[in-house]
């Protein structure tokens, strides 16, 4: 972006330049060469010209960009344990504002109990590509083995100042399609995180028919940098597997035809900025600008993963004392240990006619120790207002959904009208709004355990499946 370009070309020239005003001169060479990181972080603290903190600011994070792993991580020990608030100032703000409850005591309390360090991380945002560099900065600290107070701190820091600078007001949304810039287009391929993209070819077939779509979110001082994509599929029903969708020899129809837009994939692209959330936002704008170019579409939907289930499963399955499991049900799970089991029509019957009622209770009752669903993916869409709508038995037949979800997919509803209360159900109240039809296999799960006719259920809720959504296949 010629825009973007100009301006760093200008931050560029004013820290070339104050280089050359702090560190020329033979004694100012050799101070800067044996000052320590510590010591030009004090100095950048103190800094009044802007061109000379913009060169502190520069020199910092060049020296930090070559540390090695034990460098760095002594790099974060020294911030946490240097640039904290001024103990003196907060303990002298905290004995004024117990005897004077003033908004400027308040103030003064706020300002001396922010660590030093918040100021440092402003100031070094300064730099040319500070703002990159420094998400590349938390993502080492992500990535650290470390779980100590000083990482808690540093961490809750940068999850601080990001949250203000990658504000939605600063994001914009830009169509991905098969003319954007190759630049762009190869971190689309390498960023996508749900359904992996083999190469050009397949990216092609996902951008350029008349009825797929992409968006992304990208932030002014990470121009060409995507920060969130989602992939869309215009289709005319709601699919039940994710084949239906990237299938080389589906049918393709013209955009004006569909009447249900999927989103069915939606990837975080920054690993420095995880915790910091775009996906919401992004999805809330797509349906608007969907509606507005395709009045057609009726429904919004996901078809979307289930990272947890897998792993949940196996806890059940070896849980000991009051066993969560009937035997009956627990002789039936002994198929998922056949790698081959997708394969066998009579063993993948059995297994759906256990695994869905299962799969109903692990997103309707199970909880974190904070009463939040326990799939990541389901503490998203349905903390945004989505609907449980359809359980989806093998919709991904991938080793990696095998290995993560047995298979599962499923169809989450994003319909305008009731997305506030959905949220505000869970948010209040902790509960998961649901279709009836997933609503009932729950109520299998319950007769699966007293050693009800499961068969008979399953076929019920196929019948009810069917009628909510009027099949799955396009």
């Amino acid at each position: 972006m010629p825009e973007a370009s100009f301006f760093t070309d200008m931050l560029q020239s004013i820290t070339d330049h104050g280089r050359q005003l702090l560190f020329s001169g033979s004694r100012n060479t050799q101070a800067a060469a044996k000052a320590d990181l510590e010591t030009l972080c004090e100095m950048l603290l103190s800094s009044r010209g802007e061109a000379s903190g913009m060169a502190l600011a520069a020199e910092i994070l060049d020296r930090w960009g070559a540390l090695e792993d034990k460098g760095a991580q002594t790099f974060f020990h020294m911030l946490h344990e240097k640039f904290g608030p001024d103990t003196v100032r907060l303990d002298q703000a905290m004995e004024n504002y117990r005897t004077d409850k003033s908004s400027a005591a308040a103030i003064a309390l706020h300002q001396a109990a922010e660590p030093r360090r918040q100021e440092l991380l402003r100031r070094l945002n300064h730099a040319p590509n500070g703002t990159a560099r420094l998400v590349r900065m938390r993502q080492q600290l992500l990535a650290s083995k470390d779980r100590s107070e000083a990482y808690h701190a540093l961490d809750a820091d940068f999850t601080h100042l990001f949250g203000s600078w990658f504000n939605r007001g600063f994001l914009t949304l830009r169509p991905i399609d098969w003319t954007t810039p190759a630049y762009i287009l190869e971190k689309i391929i390498r960023y996508e995180a749900v359904h992996e993209i083999a190469g050009w070819e397949e990216l092609r077939r996902r951008l350029a028919p008349a009825d797929r779509r992409c968006f992304a979110f990208f932030h002014p001082r990470l121009a060409d940098e995507p920060l969130v994509f989602v992939e869309v599929a215009l289709t005319r029903s709601v699919p039940k597997a994710i084949a239906d969708v990237l299938d080389e020899g589906r049918e393709q129809i013209n955009a004006d035809e569909a009447t249900t837009a999927v989103f069915y994939s939606i990837s975080n692209c920054q690993d420095g900025l995880r915790g910091i959330s775009f996906g919401n936002f992004l999805i809330k704008q797509v349906v608007e600008d969907l509606r507005k170019d395709l009045p057609g579409l009726k429904n919004f939907v996901t078809l979307s993963p289930v990272p947890g289930f897998a792993r949940w499963l196996a806890k059940m399955r070896t849980a000991t004392g009051d066993r969560p499991l009937s035997e009956a049900a627990l002789g039936t799970l002994t198929l998922l240990d056949d790698p081959n089991w997708p394969g066998s029509e009579s063993s993948a019957a059995e297994v759906e006619r256990v695994l869905l009622p299962l799969a109903a209770r692990y997103f309707l009752n199970e909880r974190t120790p904070e009463g939040r669903p326990v799939d990541p993916v389901a503490r998203f869409h349905l903390g945004n207002g989505a609907r449980l709508e359809r359980v989806n038995f093998l919709g991904d037949r991938s080793q990696k959904a095998l290995q993560q979800a047995h298979g599962l997919m499923v169809n989450y509803l994003y319909k305008l009208d009731d997305i506030v209360a959905n949220h505000e159900a869970l948010a209040q109240r902790g509960e998961v709004i649901a279709s009836p039809a997933v609503r009932s296999l729950l109520s299998q799960s319950d007769e699966g355990r007293r050693g009800g006719n499961g068969q008979q259920g399953s076929r019920a809720f196929a019948q009810l499946m069917n009628s909510t959504l009027g099949g799955g296949r396009k």
